[in-house]
């Protein structure tokens, strides 16, 4: 099966800039753009926030050999963990060769809340709101939501909810239903509550309190699945019962779910994206049944081993710092993605590859292993290591790793102590060579 990034870790980063031009993923422009530290003027970052001193620059990676729904992606990738962006390829490369990626997303509608803190009249609020559903909807996309309507989208339902208050009293919720099209949907969903706050009032004689939209939306749910052929028996009953203890044990899934995010932020970061709205949705949604548990399911299905992903992902691919940020534009660029769900299902489908990279490591050579291999570079500069050094450092490093099953900075640090000692007792015709 052809791969035209197949080998790409094992280049320098000039010979990957080569790669990226010569299959077109990139511009001359935008490689000199990378090779140059990417954004130096501040004035974008004094139209974005208040107070600027600066910018703050995250690693931007690529994770290759992910094959979604049959399309081969390259996934740009903003973070500064060891090992995320490495585990992410591996994964995605035995799925590529032993299985495949499908994804889908259920639901079309953002939701805004528009809240009456005490309603005086809870048995009148919700029938007064439903019989004048329709003309509020028409106004609603008329007066605010008028561009989203001419792109196919804009306010489709209202619905209402009462809710108990500790204190006896009711609290009237009223839900506004938005199709945002491929925006995030969040200013011209707040603006549309702000708007209808007017109407409800009169209608209803109740006073308005707050409108703000929710990011709790089980109502546009995006869905992975990765299924694998032909796994190792004993492998797919350790993923298995991996998964179910996710399922069963907040404080397992807490970290389970951590790791899904360790596949889904960095892709939101790199697109410029909203990824703390995004992270407050999926934690709400993985509570949503009364416990936190896994977004993530692993099962065996004869020979095969199935693992499923659902959440809300609202993501956008107009508007803000996605069509602003040069970087975020060029990651877009990469993605080659013509929708906001399209978008939405590419970062499921990474959440779920990565959460079985964590699984397999977990129940195969362990965390401390897994991890620690990629994490002996950061050590290595921790521990002050110049260029000619870190290769003797690293190799030192994995040796102590391998018999002692654990490592420090410390290690590294003495490592290169003695590395350098070594180096003062040599005369200087010999220690060049090291």
């Amino acid at each position: 099966m052809n791969e035209p990034f197949q080998g790409f870790s094992k280049l320098t980063r000039q010979e990957r800039y080569q790669k990226l031009l010569s299959t077109g993923v990139l511009s001359r422009e935008e490689v000199e753009y990378l090779e140059h530290g990417g954004l130096k003027d501040l004035s974008l970052g004094e139209k974005f926030i208040e107070n600027v001193i600066g910018y703050f620059q995250l690693p931007l990676g690529v994770a290759t050999h992910f094959r979604i729904d049959g399309k081969d992606i390259l996934i740009p990738m903003a973070v500064e963990e060891t090992s995320i962006v490495a585990a992410a390829s591996k994964t995605a490369k035995w799925i590529r060769e032993s299985g495949f990626i499908q994804t889908r997303v259920d639901g079309h509608e953002i939701i805004g809340q528009i809240q009456i803190a005490v309603l005086h009249k809870y048995d009148l609020f919700s029938k007064v709101i439903l019989e004048h559903k329709l003309r509020l909807i028409e106004m609603a996309n008329r007066e605010v939501a008028f561009g989203l309507v001419k792109r196919g989208g804009g306010v489709t339902d209202i619905n209402v909810r009462v809710l108990d208050r500790p204190d006896g009293l009711k609290m009237g919720i009223v839900h506004v239903m938005v199709n945002s099209c491929d925006a995030m949907g969040a200013n011209v969903i707040n603006q549309v509550c702000e708007f209808l706050k007017e109407p409800i009032e009169s209608l209803t004689g109740e006073k308005v309190t707050m409108c703000i939209l929710s990011n709790l939306v089980t109502s546009k749910i995006t869905k992975a699945e990765v299924v694998l052929e032909k796994v190792d028996p004993e492998l797919a009953a350790k993923i298995e019962e991996a998964s179910l203890f996710a399922e069963i044990d907040p404080y397992r899934a807490a970290t389970n779910n951590k790791g899904v995010l360790n596949g889904i932020d960095p892709i939101l970061i790199a697109t410029g994206n909203d990824w703390r709205a995004v992270e407050a949705g999926v934690h709400a949604y993985a509570a949503r049944k009364g416990a936190y548990s896994s977004l993530t399911r692993w099962f065996r299905e004869g020979s095969r081993l199935v693992g499923r992903f659902e959440a809300p992902l609202i993501v956008g691919t107009v508007g803000g710092v996605t069509t602003l940020h040069p970087t975020a534009k060029m990651a877009m660029k990469i993605l080659q993605v013509e929708s906001a769900n399209e978008l939405s299902r590419i970062i499921a489908a990474v959440g779920l590859v990565q959460n079985l990279g964590a699984l397999k490591a977990l129940t195969t050579v362990g965390i401390i292993e897994g991890h620690m291999k990629l994490h002996i570079k950061n050590l290595t500069l921790g521990a002050g290591a110049e260029e000619k050094e870190i290769p003797y450092v690293q190799k030192r490093l994995e040796e102590i790793l391998a018999l002692r099953k654990r490592i420090s900075l410390s290690n590294a640090i003495e490592v290169l102590r003695e590395l350098r000692l070594q180096r003062s007792s040599k005369p200087d015709h010999e220690t060049h060579h090291v």
